[in-house]
C-alpha cells in the first residue's frame, strides 16, 4: 500500500472544541476523491506511545486544492489528539492511502442530500468544496446540525458557498437552547424538515456523516420513509453524542413512526 510522507504546518481552532490541521505533501502526488479517508501516523511517535500512535481521518479539504491538506477533528481528551495538538511545525507524519466510497454520485439527475451532525461536516466539506469549484451540475442539499452555534465548523464558509453555487442549499439546524438570534433551523432533523427543503424523499442519494447514533437515526428515519439503502450512503464519526438513540430520536420528533423519520 502506498506511503506519504506529510509534514504538519498549521493548525487553527474552527469552532468550540474543534481544531483543523494542515499537512505539507512535501510534493508528493496525493490524490483522493473528496469525501475519502486517510491514516495519520507519528513517523517518530513519543517513547511509550507507540500504542496510540495513528488515527483515521477524513480529508477536509478538496482534491482541487493540491496542498496542504487539511483535516479536522473534535477535540477529544485521547492520546493522540493531545499529542497532534502539542506537536511542533514541522513534525513528520505517515499517510495512507486514500480510500472510502463516500464520494459523490455520477449521475447528474439525481440530487444529492448531504445530512451532517458536528465534525462529521469534514467529508462533506470536502464534497461541497470540490463541487463548487469544479462547477459540478448536480443539485445539492445541505442539513447541518449541531448543538449550538459555535460548535459549528465551517459555517461561515458554507453559507459563502450559496452564493457561489447556485445549485446548492444549506440548512443548517441547532438543538440547543443558548442560540436566541438564529435565522435558520432549530431541532433535530426530521422527515418534517426534510420534507419542507425536498420535493420527495425517494429520489436523491443521501450521504450521512457523524457520531453513530446521529447516522443510525438518520438512516431509520429514510428507511421509514421507504428510502432504499442502496441510496444511502454514511460515514460513522465515534460515539459522542449528538443525537439521542434511535427510540429516543423517534418519541422526541415524532411519535407516529412509520410516518416519520471518528
Amino acid at each position: 500500500m502506498a506511503e506519504y510522507q506529510m509534514t504538519l504546518v498549521d493548525r487553527q481552532r474552527i469552532a468550540k472544541d474543534t481544531m483543523a490541521f494542515w499537512f505539507d505533501t512535501n510534493g508528493a502526488n496525493f490524490e483522493f476523491r473528496a469525501g475519502q479517508h486517510a491514516d495519520f501516523v507519528f513517523t517518530h511517535p513519543r517513547t511509550g506511545s507507540e500504542i496510540d500512535n495513528s488515527r483515521t481521518f477524513s480529508l477536509a479539504s478538496s482534491p482541487h486544492d493540491k496542498e496542504p491538506i487539511m483535516i479536522a477533528m473534535r477535540m477529544r481528551k485521547t492520546a493522540f489528539k493531545t499529542a497532534l495538538k502539542a506537536a511542533a511545525h514541522g513534525t513528520k507524519f505517515t499517510v495512507s492511502r486514500p480510500r472510502g466510497s463516500f464520494t459523490l454520485h455520477k449521475d447528474i439527475t439525481r440530487t444529492a442530500v448531504l445530512i451532517a451532525g458536528g465534525i462529521g461536516i469534514a467529508p462533506i466539506r470536502s464534497i461541497l468544496q470540490h463541487a463548487t469549484q469544479e462547477r459540478l451540475p448536480h443539485k445539492l442539499y445541505l442539513f447541518y446540525s449541531n448543538r449550538e452555534v459555535d460548535d459549528a465548523a465551517f459555517l461561515e464558509e458554507l453559507e459563502n458557498m450559496t452564493a457561489q453555487n447556485p445549485n446548492f442549499t444549506f440548512i443548517p439546524t441547532v438543538t440547543g437552547h443558548r442560540t436566541v438570534a438564529w435565522p435558520h433551523e432549530k431541532g433535530h432533523i426530521n422527515r418534517e424538515m426534510l420534507s419542507r427543503y425536498l420535493l420527495g424523499l425517494n429520489g436523491p442519494v443521501y450521504y450521512i456523516a457523524g457520531p453513530s447514533g446521529m447516522v443510525s437515526a438518520m438512516t431509520d428515519l429514510l428507511n421509514s420513509s421507504g428510502v432504499s439503502d442502496d441510496d444511502i450512503r454514511t460515514e460513522e464519526f465515534g460515539d459522542y453524542k449528538l443525537y439521542p438513540n434511535s427510540t429516543q430520536f423517534d418519541q422526541v420528533t415524532d411519535n407516529n413512526r412509520p410516518d416519520s423519520a471518528r
